[in-house]
């Protein structure tokens, strides 16, 4: 990943909800773009959301490029929310990215500012712990297909 290039640190960490029926899908969404299409706006998280979401359907690849995806719907109402990226096409890999590889799409889901610890600023990724709300517990029930990424 090319990461190296761009800087993601001051972006707001935001708190992504379901639009239909407002399910907190993940504490740690940032705004982002498609890479293949920089007119879609999306967010993204990096790591993957628990008790929110599953998959749904077959993996699919678009004909924007050649990444394997796979749609995610919310647990609680079930409608589609987003995907995951299975396996990144080397173009996207080489393209300024941010590592995330769990997508939402920007109908199906909104945004609220995530604060920091003192509950009065708004919490950047550069001060975001790289692993937080894990458990062995999370880390024993990766997926086949989340291992193979």
């Amino acid at each position: 990943m090319s990461t190296n290039i761009c800087s993601f640190k001051d972006r707001c960490v935001s708190i992504l909800c379901c639009k239909f029926c407002k399910q907190v899908l993940s504490s740690r969404g940032m705004k982002a773009v498609l890479l293949a299409d920089t007119e879609i706006d999306l967010f993204s998280t990096d790591i993957p959301p628990t008790n929110a979401v599953d998959f749904t359907g077959r993996c699919y690849v678009t004909k924007i490029c050649k990444c394997k995806l796979k749609d995610i719907a919310c647990l609680k109402c079930g409608n589609i929310v987003g995907y995951h990226v299975i396996v990144p096409c080397s173009s996207c890999l080489l393209s300024c990215n941010n590592g995330h590889f769990w997508m939402f799409h920007s109908q199906a889901v909104y945004d609220i500012n995530r604060l920091d610890s003192t509950g009065v600023n708004v919490l950047l990724w550069g001060n975001l712990p790289e692993i937080e709300e894990s458990t062995d517990e999370d880390v024993l029930n990766i997926s086949a297909e989340e291992c193979i990424r």
